[in-house]
């Protein structure tokens, strides 16, 4: 039941009022239909935003924005310059800052929709947590959700110009390196349930501690409505404090008995998933979910928290999650023609999901032989040597048998490797995907096991396509069945 909404319809005045602006061109009656932010993809009767960076400057692409199509466009105060020449067919608008006045408008649209907004941030499990209750909601309602991880100043105000007056309810995703970023965030989107998936340690190059993630995170809870649901993780320590957190109202998920979304009798079924009870109120049945990790049972119950916190029937949700595929680049599993296995979890990484991935990475594994091609995991500031040397030494207990490390705090992981009395000779250092392939060529057998992880920015996804394009892929991947 997703649908591609239509553009939102907003007068120039509307835009004035939304942004605090003071038009500048000679066209004020104007109706926008929706707007855009990088020239390429203008339409007509867009609103053209031009946004800045360290790099560029959307200034200089407002000429090819009206060549596009667009019916005016913002100027941030300080740039006029840049523009073209006004016109009178042409609106333009003054601003002190036009990512913010992105921001503003969204929340101005906002305002006008009846639609339920749900907001998800954490360390891990955003997007995954994100499609699942996509995957539940949109079996009995109208759903739009955000794309890929547009959870930024610039993605999520995106994603809320997208919804439509149709739509039953929006899911947004909210990420942040920096303090003060979920605040804002919140202020935008203001979210009518908010989950937090949990807390650990990713981006501490902005936020320096766990502890500063724990309060930027909960930024969420403490700039939504009192009448707002908070849906919370009840196992988390850095979450859970019955005395003194959200005192609203709240649904709580995980495996504690009280919680009133919880799983029990989990069963690890190798490459097709595990299986759990889910326990709502009064209602408990089996769940088969096709994806591993117990990291991914938390994303299940913390789906199901919000599709009771929308009303959705439990039965709904059953379906639902069992209907659920793994997204791409999440623990996504690949059997090779030899046999062999590749868990694709190269979407990113911080310690916590590093650990996770290993976790299953043994149970499925058995007794059978393991490799681990993993690049840096960045944004961890002054701790990253240390932490990376963790996870070189929860490799070696893990029983690892060969690691290929790529990067620049790669000689970090191998040393904590070696303090856990791993063999020298069975760690490898690569820049190049082509490196590992001979290794693998000469070890890799039926029944053998390969975990790729590591950083968006390190690009891993690649290593996980030249295995696939050098081995080929399993008869059952070949007609499109994920295990």
């Amino acid at each position: 039941m997703n649908e591609n909404p239509q553009q939102p319809a907003l007068s120039v005045q509307d835009i004035v009022k939304a942004t605090g602006g003071t038009i500048i061109g000679r066209r004020t009656e104007t109706v926008f239909q929706g707007i855009s932010t990088d020239s390429r993809q203008t339409v007509k009767g867009n609103l053209f935003i031009p946004l800045t960076g360290e790099t560029f400057d959307g200034h200089d692409f407002i000429g090819n924005a009206i060549k596009e199509g667009a019916a005016g466009y913002l100027i941030q105060k300080g740039s006029e310059k840049k523009t073209p020449h006004l016109d009178k067919h042409i609106t333009a608008i003054s601003v002190e800052d036009t990512l913010k006045a992105l921001g503003d408008i969204a929340n101005f649209w906002r305002r006008k929709l009846a639609t339920t907004i749900i907001a998800i941030t954490g360390s891990s499990g955003k997007t995954t947590t994100k499609e699942m209750i996509a995957c539940i909601a949109s079996l009995t309602k109208k759903v739009v959700k955000a794309e890929g991880s547009f959870n930024n100043f610039v993605g999520l105000p995106l994603t809320i110009m997208r919804i439509a007056e149709q739509h039953d309810v929006a899911i947004l995703e909210m990420g942040t390196n920096r303090p003060g970023e979920i605040r804002r965030l919140t202020q935008i989107a203001e979210p009518d349930i908010g989950l937090i998936t949990n807390i650990g340690p990713a981006h501490l190059e902005g936020l320096k501690s766990i502890e500063a993630v724990k309060e930027e995170k909960c930024d969420l809870f403490r700039n939504m409505a009192k009448e707002g649901i908070a849906v919370i993780n009840c196992d988390d320590e850095n979450l859970y404090r019955p005395e003194n957190f959200w005192q609203e109202k709240r649904v709580l998920f995980g495996f504690r008995t009280y919680a009133d979304v919880s799983a029990s009798n989990v069963r690890r079924k190798g490459v097709d998933g595990v299986r759990f009870t889910l326990t709502i109120g009064g209602n408990q049945d089996n769940i088969a979910l096709a994806t591993v990790g117990n990291h991914n049972i938390y994303n299940a119950l913390a789906a199901a928290a919000i599709s009771r916190a929308l009303g959705i029937e439990y039965h709904v949700i059953r379906r639902g999650l069992r209907a659920f595929k793994p997204v791409t680049g999440r623990m996504e599993i690949y059997r090779l023609t030899n046999g062999a296995f590749v868990i694709d979890d190269t979407y990113n990484a911080n310690p916590a999901s590093v650990r996770e991935a290993l976790k299953t990475l043994k149970e499925l594994k058995g007794r059978h032989r393991s490799t681990v091609i993993m690049g840096d995991m960045l944004e961890l500031g002054n701790q990253a040597e240390a932490m990376h040397e963790e996870i070189g030494s929860l490799m070696a207990d893990t029983e690892i048998d060969t690691i290929y490390l790529r990067g620049r705090l790669s000689h970090a992981t191998a040393a904590g490797a070696l303090k856990r009395n791993m063999s020298k000779n069975r760690i490898f250092f690569f820049e190049h995907q082509d490196e590992v392939i001979p290794g693998l060529m000469s070890n890799l057998k039926k029944g053998d096991w390969i975990l790729v992880k590591g950083s968006r920015k390190m690009h891993m996804e690649e290593i996980v396509h030249k295995i696939v394009d050098t081995f080929g892929l399993g008869k059952e991947r070949r007609n499109e069945e994920r295990y």
